[in-house]
């Protein structure tokens, strides 16, 4: 039994013993889709259920943001099209600059996916920066 944790009251799971248990799966919960299988697998830990909420609400905004992205370049690349179209290449100049910008935050789910597979990996309950308060598990 580790120091860093107490000891459970009589009958209820050793936190140490979860988290030990179920890095591989918290690790999982960041990983798009794979947030499935700690939800299946590992459903009874603390640990891992947490990690899952945690990789849940990840893929939920990176979705919403896949799907505005392809509006906001939808919308840049027809007018692109019409500047086009009238002889103006700054209309495909700007579609560029917005595609660019947009590309560049969606590194942060990169970012955010990897904080959270070093704070499971470390058997660590830290939030992910902006959305980690967010809970659609309880």
């Amino acid at each position: 039994m580790s120091s860093q944790y107490p000891s459970p009251p009589q009958g209820q799971p050793d936190p140490a013993a979860d988290i030990q248990q179920n890095k591989v799966m918290a690790v999982l919960a960041y990983i798009g889709l794979l947030v499935l299988i700690p939800l299946i697998a590992a459903k009874d830990s603390k640990f891992a259920r947490y990690h899952a909420n945690q990789g849940l609400v990840l893929l939920v905004a990176e979705i919403a943001y896949g799907v505005i992205y392809g509006i906001v370049i939808g919308i840049a690349s027809a007018g692109a099209v019409a500047a086009a179209s009238a002889g103006s290449a700054a209309g495909l100049a700007g579609a560029g600059i917005v595609s660019l910008l947009l590309g560049l935050i969606g590194i942060v789910f990169l970012v955010f996916a990897i904080i959270g597979i070093v704070n499971a990996a470390k058997g660590e309950f830290k939030p992910l920066p902006l959305i980690g308060k967010i809970t659609f598990l309880k």
